[in-house]
C-alpha cells in the first residue's frame, strides 16, 4: 500500500503548505503586510502541483473506482467538482497576487477573506478525500491494483514533484520551519 502511504504523507506536506498560507493570512487580517513574493510561490506551488499530480492522479483513481466500486461514483463526481472549484478559486487568488506584486490597489481585507475561504475550501477538500476517497482505495485496490494506478500516472509526475521542490527554495525553507499540521 506504498501509493496509499505516499497519498497521505502528500496530505500531510498540503496541511503544512496550507498552514504556512495561513499564517500569511493572518498577517494580512491584522492588516500587515506578508511576504508577497512567498505568498506567490506558495500559490504556484499548490496549482502546479494540482495540475501535474493531484488531478492526473484522481482522474485515473475515479476510472479505476468506477470499474470495481460502481456506487463510488457519486463521490468521486462530487470530489472532482469540489477540486475544479478550489483550482478556479486559486487562480483568481493567483491574479490578485500578480495585481498586489504590480502595486495595484486591491483592498486587503477582501484579499484576506478570499486567501481565508480558499483555506477553509481546501482544508475541506482534503478531510473529504481523507474520509471518503481513501476508505474506498483501502477497500477496493490491493497492492497490485494500488501500482497498476501509480504506472497509469502520467510520464513523469513523480519527477515533477521533485522539479517543484527544487523550483520553490523560499516555500520550501519556510516548511522546515512550519509545525507539523494534523490533517
Amino acid at each position: 500500500m506504498a501509493m496509499l502511504t505516499q497519498l497521505r504523507l502528500d496530505h500531510a506536506n498540503m496541511a503544512r503548505i496550507l498552514h504556512v498560507l495561513q499564517l500569511k493570512q493572518k498577517t494580512l487580517a491584522k492588516g500587515e503586510r506578508p511576504n508577497f513574493k512567498l505568498v506567490r510561490e506558495v500559490v504556484d506551488y499548490i496549482l502546479d502541483y494540482m495540475d501535474g499530480f493531484t488531478m492526473p492522479l484522481e482522474r485515473v483513481c475515479a476510472e479505476q473506482l468506477r470499474g470495481v466500486a460502481p456506487h463510488s461514483v457519486e463521490i468521486t463526481e462530487r470530489l472532482a467538482s469540489d477540486y475544479r472549484q478550489l483550482k478556479a478559486r486559486l487562480k483568481r487568488l493567483s491574479n490578485d497576487i500578480d495585481m498586489i506584486l504590480m502595486d495595484a490597489v486591491i483592498p486587503m481585507d477582501r484579499f484576506a477573506e478570499d486567501l481565508k475561504a480558499y483555506l477553509d475550501s481546501h482544508r475541506a477538500y482534503l478531510r473529504d478525500e481523507r474520509e471518503l476517497l481513501f476508505p474506498l482505495i483501502r477497500e477496493h485496490f490491493d497492492d497490485a491494483a494500488l501500482d497498476e494506478l501509480a504506472d497509469a500516472l502520467p510520464e513523469g509526475a513523480a519527477a515533477k514533484l521533485e522539479r517543484l521542490q527544487e523550483a520553490y527554495p523560499e516555500l520550501y525553507a519556510e516548511l522546515r520551519e512550519a509545525p507539523e499540521q494534523p490533517i
